[in-house]
């Protein structure tokens, strides 16, 4: 029997170039190699203010572009994670026996916290519900980036409690992070990881861009103040551009763009982008023109975990003597 993996995105922003090396593509290489479960996680989306409209069409957009980029629907499942009521009530049970102390600690907490005049309560409860998603399935591998790792040990400890106070009921999702791809910072500042959620229209390459526009963001990346490319001493902005580069096309190495100068670079790593995301987005033209195909496979994921989410339920109220 298959192990079960489970790994989410939300559908905010505008999935990007990071979004596709370090987890998309990662994700389509595993999937036949476990049960595989990817979920868009809307009810964490909403943990500050989405315009409704513009909400529902990202659910749709990021479903497409999960399949776009090589999630099969034949081996994989794709749900939703708002149509299945298990995950929001999971995550009230486990609230009931997650310390206070154990959120605060959290460092996106923290930093979320530290950007808004007011903070909702969704954002202190966003691991909480992170655990739910996870331990509803009973998925022992969650392929998670270095920026969830606290979030995942906070699930495993959530998880660790609840056991020992009510018995065995979830299975321990596995310590270790399956290897990821590539880590992406941002074109506008190489030190920060590329995020969905930052304001620059330099700062990412959409998954949806338009050539002209990738090779625009490409040739406006910051760099460094050497004329040209020394794998000796490259800064923070030429390893970066190289890291996607390299990603889109293996053969691109050190050696090979040595001594090159940074505006042919540039055009050189806007070509591996380029020819890399055509596939994709022809692919994701497809999907999308097909509405139908899409509310289909979404319906597929959803009837496959909801027996599955609704017994690990029932087990975890009648563990806690709920009435069921």
């Amino acid at each position: 029997m298959k192990a079960r993996v489970l790994s989410g995105v939300q559908p905010s922003g505008q999935l990007h170039i990071g979004n596709y090396l370090g987890a998309l593509k990662n994700w389509a290489e595993i999937q036949s190699r476990y049960e595989s479960i990817f979920c868009i996680v809307d009810l964490h989306a909403i943990t500050t203010y989405q315009n409704p409209a513009e909400l529902s069409a990202k659910i749709k957009e990021t479903a497409a572009l999960f399949i776009a980029a090589g999630i099969d629907p034949e081996q994989s499942w794709i749900m939703v994670q708002s149509t299945v009521p298990g995950h929001a009530e999971l995550a009230w049970l486990l609230t009931c026996v997650t310390p206070l102390g154990w959120l605060y600690r959290m460092t996106q907490f923290k930093v979320k916290a530290a950007q808004q005049e007011t903070v909702g309560d969704g954002i202190l409860q966003y691991p909480v519900l992170m655990a739910a998603d996870i331990l509803i399935y009973q998925a022992s591998i969650v392929p998670v980036g270095e920026d969830q790792s606290q979030h995942l040990e906070l699930t495993r400890d959530i998880a660790q409690r609840f056991n020992s106070l009510y018995g065995e009921t979830f299975v321990m999702p596995a310590t270790h992070l399956p290897s990821v791809g590539a880590r992406i910072m941002g074109l506008d500042d190489p030190t920060q990881k590329m995020s969905k959620s930052a304001k620059g229209a330099g700062h990412a390459i959409a998954l949806l861009d338009d050539p002209k526009v990738i090779q625009k963001k490409i040739m406006r990346a910051t760099t460094d103040s050497e004329p040209a490319v020394d794998p000796a001493k490259m800064g923070a902005g030429i390893a970066n551009l190289l890291a996607i580069a390299q990603a889109c096309d293996p053969s691109i190495t050190k050696e090979t763009v040595a001594g090159m100068r940074y505006g042919d670079f540039k055009k050189l790593v806007a070509a591996a982008v380029i020819a890399r995301l055509e596939p994709l987005q022809r692919r994701y033209r497809e999907i999308t023109a097909d509405p139908g195909y899409l509310e289909a496979v979404l319906k597929r994921g959803r009837e496959h975990v909801l027996p599955i989410a609704e017994d690990t339920v029932q087990k975890t109220k009648h563990a806690m003597g709920l009435h069921i």
